[in-house]
């Protein structure tokens, strides 16, 4: 026993050398010596550490999924679950988004071809137009103003307003208006002349009232049509109020119904004295005010 640790001992403590010679010529390029146990020792470290940077390079990277498969807990998956329902919802919202943006397109641009009352008479039950009718590009014959009106509004983002839905299905014939100013009515709704509005005479500074609540997606002013507001309700119906004399609210203000938010006016190029030009317009399509407000 005693022999055989003997030659152990003494074979470990041999020495080696390692050389590394030329293919061609057979020179000496480098030589390593050192005793057995150098060289075991150093081998079995060198494993060690390959071994240990290789299972952290696996666990620490996304290779541990072809390797070692999926490592989720419980918890994990709940997250990851949450986080799709969450992209879905948000994929939604995005192409609700695009409707919106492509009725206010119609709304600037003033592009409607026939009313929401002779839309519901040639159209199927549900449908809603996506495009302008005529089949004009609406960015063609717009002056300056209205592109820039137009631009504004698409650079903010729609208010998705609780009030309302339980009329959604029902139009917006069982809402209550407020009526925004009480004066003569100067100018009517005419869809064949493509005035989308109607005029309103009254005094100057008289007080402008919100038809029904909703959020202020633009207040500015324009030459041709001086200071404008216009106001998102629930029910994708929108309020325009234009040719005021000053907007008392600002972008993203919340306005109940009857609240003042402007002044009557007589501002812009296209405004021949006081007056208030009141437009509605629903899914896109412009409504005859008179249908649902007494002015």
């Amino acid at each position: 026993m005693a022999k055989q640790k003997n030659k152990l001992a003494k074979a470990l403590n041999s020495r080696y050398k390692l050389i590394i010679l030329h293919e061609e010529t057979f020179a000496e390029k480098a030589a390593f010596t050192g005793k057995l146990w150098y060289w075991l020792t150093g081998t079995v470290s060198a494993v060690a550490v390959l071994i240990i940077f290789t299972t952290l390079l696996i666990r620490a990277t996304p290779l541990r999924e072809y390797v070692i498969g999926s490592s989720l807990n419980a918890y994990d998956r709940s997250r990851l679950i949450a986080a799709y329902a969450r992209i879905d919802s948000m994929e939604q919202v995005a192409h609700a988004n695009d409707i919106y943006l492509t009725n206010l397109r119609n709304v600037l641009g003033g592009e409607a071809g026939e009313t929401l009352e002779e839309s519901r008479q040639t159209a199927p039950a549900g449908s809603e137009p996506t495009t302008a009718p005529n089949g004009k590009d609406p960015e063609k014959g717009l002056s300056e103003d209205e592109l820039a009106l137009r631009h504004l509004v698409e650079s903010g983002a729609p208010y998705d307003l609780p009030e309302n839905q339980a009329n959604a299905r029902t139009g917006i014939s069982s809402y209550t208006f407020y009526s925004p100013i009480k004066g003569i009515i100067s100018s009517s709704f005419n869809a064949k002349e493509q005035h989308y509005a109607v005029d309103i005479a009254v005094k100057l500074n008289e007080p402008i009232r919100s038809t029904l609540s909703g959020h202020v997606v633009f207040a500015s002013y324009t030459p041709e049509t001086g200071y404008v507001a216009i106001i998102q309700h629930g029910n994708n119906l929108l309020s325009l109020y234009k040719h005021c004399a000053s907007i008392i609210k600002k972008v993203g203000s919340f306005v109940r119904g009857g609240e003042v938010i402007a002044f009557a006016g007589n501002t812009g190029e296209l405004s021949t004295g006081p007056h208030l030009h009141f437009e509605l317009w629903y899914n896109g399509n412009p409504v005859n005010p008179t249908d649902y407000i007494a002015f």
